[in-house]
């Protein structure tokens, strides 16, 4: 199974109001496991980032002025996401704004349940408590120390790493289960089960441990439940 883990920095909260996605950052799992694929790439907005986003993802009109238009990479990020299911922290947000931006383009729209939304399972799972990314990495003791500000694609790895948690653990698709019959032409394999030993393994007791344990044994009396079993030699 693959997944997409996503993110976007963008100018501000609402795309029908004329904001636009300034940063756009993915790693790809499969299985529950990262690749070590990712997407990531900055993008001029065509527009003036205003101060309050500047303070929370820290990218401003003079470095993103000679990054490309999301036109330019849309095919690329269309291609790196595929029709895998888009893991995301608050999917509502980053939804909307893609949606818009492939929207203005006239390409096709990503659908909705495509999203699975990381926020929604951690309310969901922890009720009444904190279910931002940060919170969420103090909880699962996920280091988050070199996130000073946001930023898309390290969020994008943080995320994987407390999807991957909240979903029960670095290998929740890992089941011991019962190996099933297997047909080769007109063979049926049984199932693997323990056999006893063809042969018992030898004591490694000495004689005196032996005799030690005996004289142990001896002085519980005749009730004693050691008596039930056999010598130990």
């Amino acid at each position: 199974m693959r997944e997409i883990v996503l993110d976007t920095e963008t100018t501000g909260l609402d795309p029908e109001t004329g904001d636009r996605i300034v940063e756009i950052g993915a790693v790809e799992l499969h299985g529950h496991v990262p690749t070590g694929r990712t997407f990531h790439q900055y993008l001029n907005p065509e527009r003036m980032v205003p101060k309050e986003a500047i303070d929370v993802h820290g990218l401003t009109d003079d470095f993103l002025r000679d990054k490309p238009l999301f036109r330019h990479v849309a095919k690329e990020f269309l291609d790196f996401i595929g029709d895998a299911k888009l893991v995301i922290h608050n999917a509502a947000f980053d939804m909307k704004f893609l949606n818009a931006e492939l929207r203005w383009l006239g390409l096709p729209q990503i659908p909705w349940e495509r999203a699975v939304d990381t926020l929604d399972i951690a309310r969901r799972k922890f009720p009444g408590s904190p279910a931002s990314l940060d919170a969420l990495c103090r909880r699962y003791s996920i280091d988050n120390s070199a996130r000073t500000l946001h930023g898309a694609l390290l969020d994008s790895e943080i995320l994987a790493d407390v999807y991957l948690e909240l979903i029960g653990g670095r290998q929740p698709d890992l089941v011991l289960a019962p190996v099933d019959q297997k047909r080769t032409g007109s063979d049926v394999t049984e199932a693997w089960r323990p056999q006893p030993r063809p042969r018992p393994l030898p004591a490694r007791l000495t004689e005196a441990e032996v005799a030690a344990h005996e004289a142990f044994v001896g002085k519980m009396g005749s009730g004693a439940l050691w008596l039930t079993f056999s010598s130990p030699a």
